[in-house]
Formats: C-alpha cells, structure tokens, sequence
C-alpha cells in the first residue's frame, strides 16, 4: 500500500501538477481550502503535505502550526510551496522543506520520496 500524501493547493492547476508528480509513489487526496484539509487531518495521517502558504479559509501557516502541534502528526513531512519569498524564511524551520514556485516537478518528486524515505 502506497503512503499518503496531501496536497493542499488553491490554484487548481498547480494541484492537478502536484498530484501527478506524486500520484506513482504516493496515494493522493487534494484539497484546495486550508479548512477542508483540517477536516481530513483530524482522521487521517498523511506521511507527506504539499502545503501551499495563501488558501482561503484556514491558512497555511494556520494548517501547518495544526499539523506540529498534533502529536499524532509528528512523523508527517511538511513540503510547503509558495511564491512568497518573506513568508518562506519565516516559515522554514517548521516545514520539512520549503520551495519558492513556480515549483519543479522533478524536484518535488525527489524530494518527497527522499523526505519519506521511498
């Protein structure tokens, strides 16, 4: 059974990207609201998110200090994506990894099978 990977991202596009890049290694649910994403993650445990930072409702700042602040998450890898270099920094040493889009395919990729040791 393939582990569970998240991708939380608005832009409908670059969640269909994300998706593909990672739907061989992974099995994929895609949320485009930071509250629905929430919703999930109060019954499942993802092994990775794909988290972007701007989302309607819950932000990802919000999702990402839910994410360490539950135990149960603890192991889940934090990848998140944006376009906004300041909050990039701010946010980097709570993320697992942090990339600035537009994001590379391959990169993401590698860094989410070597994140969760696939």
């Amino acid at each position: 059974m393939k582990p569970l990977a998240m991708i939380v991202e608005d832009d409908p596009q670059l969640n269909r990207i994300f998706s593909l890049t990672l739907k061989e290694y992974f099995e994929i649910e895609s949320f485009s609201t930071g509250d629905t994403a929430l919703a999930r993650l109060a019954s499942v445990v993802p092994a990775l998110v794909v988290l972007d930072l701007h989302l309607p409702g819950a932000s990802g700042r919000e999702t990402l200090a839910k994410i360490r602040a539950d135990e149960r998450l603890s192991n889940t890898r934090v990848i998140i994506t944006t376009a906004d270099e300041r909050q990039a920094e701010v946010l980097g040493d709570e993320a697992d990894v942090t990339l600035l889009k537009p994001v590379s395919s391959v990169q993401l990729r590698e860094l989410a099978l070597r994140l969760c040791g696939l």
